[in-house]
């Protein structure tokens, strides 16, 4: 699981690098650059929390599994 978790913050670091040059290069001027980074900067922190969310109801059915219960949903 922790391989799974370095892999997965290993693209979002590599996306958000990727993302960065692109926008570096791109014509545009300071005003729209600073806001396509901020735009892309919420959508980063919007998918990571999706993701942390669904990982952690997940865990959380995992662990009602384990202590016998029924999972919530």
């Amino acid at each position: 699981m922790n391989r799974i978790v370095l892999w997965i913050v290993g693209l979002l670091f590599g996306a958000l690098v990727g993302a960065l040059i692109v926008a570096m290069f791109a014509p545009a001027t300071g005003a729209e650059f600073r806001k396509r980074l901020s735009e892309g900067y919420r959508d980063t922190l919007d998918e990571a929390r999706r993701v942390s969310q669904q990982r952690q109801r997940e865990l959380e059915g995992q662990l009602a599994l384990l202590q016998g219960k029924t999972p919530r949903i």
